[in-house]
């Protein structure tokens, strides 16, 4: 029964970090790697799949190894954040949502600013066997 809850919520961890990508309140780090965690707990092949086949496999990978983001990554997350509030920032009317907002862009910048960075080391393009 547990691992069948860990399957879905990985799946539903999985949806919603996608879907974070493209909305700017949904963010798609937690989601990907709650996705690894509950994956790592109940099935070695979505692991595998999401560490080696997905798109957000390499940064994982990355993550687990050092618990820190690439330069390049960290810089790319934050200008993103970053150009995503101010469109919803100008998109929005109402004062009290645009300071909400602004308090949150504020927030999420300054807790990514915060993530380590390591360079990146090559590694292998398979999983190891």
């Amino acid at each position: 029964m547990q691992r069948i809850v860990l399957l879905i919520l990985g799946w539903l961890a999985i949806v919603l970090g996608t879907l974070g990508i493209v909305l700017p309140l949904l963010p798609t780090t937690p989601f990907m790697l709650l996705a690894a965690w509950c994956f790592a707990r109940s099935s070695p092949r979505f692991h595998e799949w999401l560490l080696w086949r997905s798109p957000f496999g390499r940064y994982l990978r990355h993550w687990q190894q050092h618990r820190a983001m690439p330069p390049r990554t960290k810089g790319r997350a934050i200008a993103l954040i970053i150009l995503t509030f101010a469109i919803s920032i100008a998109l929005v009317k109402i004062l009290w949502v645009r300071s909400m907002l602004l308090a949150m862009l504020a927030l999420l910048v300054a807790f990514m600013w915060r993530i380590p960075v390591v360079a990146e080391t090559p590694e292998p393009r398979q999983p190891p066997r």
